[in-house]
């Protein structure tokens, strides 16, 4: 009997490294071969150009699909998702695959969802059922994407109930918990000594690492909301050294990599390194310090990385803005608005109050213990891929009421 074929789609840097472990279990079960489409801010030099990364890890890519990204107005995104559909479309009907593999919410993967369900190709989507109602498009695009897809991986049992709750047949949600952990419990990660040399820091100085991200709803808003960040962690320069990476490539995106290029190059800043991307294999390295209880490291931005995958290193964590709002989290995170003032002190607290440093240490982790990846294969090696069954989505929540509207 032939594998199953597996496409998996990525169309970001962050994205693909929460991918990995599923790419890995897929490319090591004996019943399945993964196709790889790679698309998005991979493909982008703007944004790092981060196809490489995927090349050094080993893997084979299988189809490239550019989307055509506008000018930086309301239509941008629609353009672009547009553009992923038609792409995503082609790659696929080259492809043939069984199965369909896409992640989270971006409006890359909302394009490849529509384009392999309307062609009647089994999806999986990976991380649905997660709120952050904060990131304005991000729950709708991630909502519609579950009630696409046909099978769905979460990250904890609060997204099950959410996708349960929806209507659909429990047949199909599966709680793994989140892939990134899998890498962090294999140390699979740069160590300190790498960390050091590749970026020339000195441990005994305290770090701060720095991404935001534009809020899709206000992107005209992007560098306005940033300017606060720049300015306190210029104003802690003298006290630490801060490593700041290029956003994603939302519409707001290139303003906000324009802004931090800008607002550094006339300072003689001997403390702040600025990178397009650091790399999965980096970024986890830094957070990973955190777990010296000797080493002062902080995670600072709106980026959903510091809600998920910092209480796996116990890195205390400063949460700026919207973006994130109500998305789970451990007790590691800080919430601040957009406030120079607010944002300065919250990251001297992370990198100095022990007391908080001590909460960070011991802080929860709400999304998973590992194994995601090796779920998930399984998992796909397995279901049923009868058409009569896996298409034809029932709807389990009858809405029927009692005395009126029922809930």
């Amino acid at each position: 009997m032939k594998n199953r074929r597996i496409a998996v789609f990525t169309g970001n840097r962050a994205e693909y490294g929460l991918q990995f472990p599923v790419l890995k279990a897929i490319d090591d079960h004996s019943d399945l071969d993964y196709q790889l489409i790679v698309s998005g801010a991979h493909l982008d030099k703007n944004f790092g150009n981060t196809k490489n990364e995927i090349i050094e890890d080993g893997f084979e890519i299988h189809d490239e699909v550019k989307i055509m990204m506008g000018n930086e107005n309301e239509s941008a995104t629609a353009i672009a998702i547009g553009s992923g559909i038609l792409e995503v479309s082609r790659a696929l009907s080259n492809l043939k695959p069984d199965i369909f593999v896409v992640y989270a919410d971006r409006f890359e993967g909302f394009a490849a969802v529509i384009a392999s369900t309307q062609m009647n190709i089994p999806t999986a989507h990976i991380e649905g059922g997660d709120i952050t109602e904060g990131g304005a498009l991000d729950d709708s695009v991630r909502h519609a994407m579950t009630k696409l897809s046909h099978f769905h991986f979460t990250t904890n049992q609060e997204a099950t109930n959410r996708i349960l709750a929806m209507g659909e047949a429990s047949w199909r949600v599966q709680t793994v918990g989140f892939p990134a952990i899998d890498l962090i419990q294999n140390n699979n990660f740069a160590s300190p000594n790498e960390v050091t040399e590749l970026l020339n820091l000195d441990l005994k100085k305290p770090i701060v690492l720095f991404t935001q991200h534009s809020v899709t709803t206000e992107f005209q808003m992007a560098t306005k909301q940033l300017l606060p960040s720049l300015e306190a962690l210029s104003s802690l320069e003298n006290d630490a050294q801060i490593i700041i990476t290029y956003p994603n490539n939302d519409a707001g995106g290139q303003d906000i990599i324009d802004f931090i290029n800008n607002f550094f190059s006339e300072k003689n800043s001997k403390n702040i390194i600025i990178k397009s991307s650091l790399g999965r294999y980096l970024y986890h390295g830094i957070l990973a310090l955190s777990l010296d209880k000797n080493l002062r490291v902080c995670c600072a931005g709106n980026s959903s990385s510091g809600i998920k995958e910092t209480p796996v290193f116990k890195c205390p964590t400063v949460n700026i803005g919207s973006r994130q709002l109500n998305r789970l989290r451990g007790e590691n995170v800080l919430d601040t608005s957009y406030n120079k003032n607010e944002i300065k002190n919250a990251v001297r607290k992370c990198l100095f109050d022990e007391g908080f440093r001590d909460v960070a240490r011991n802080t929860s982790n709400p999304y998973g213990i590992g194994d995601a990846g090796i779920k998930i294969a399984e998992y796909l090696a397995n279901v049923t891929l009868d058409k009569d069954v896996v298409l034809r989505k029932e709807m389990t929540n009858k809405g029927f009421s009692r005395g009126g509207w029922y809930k």
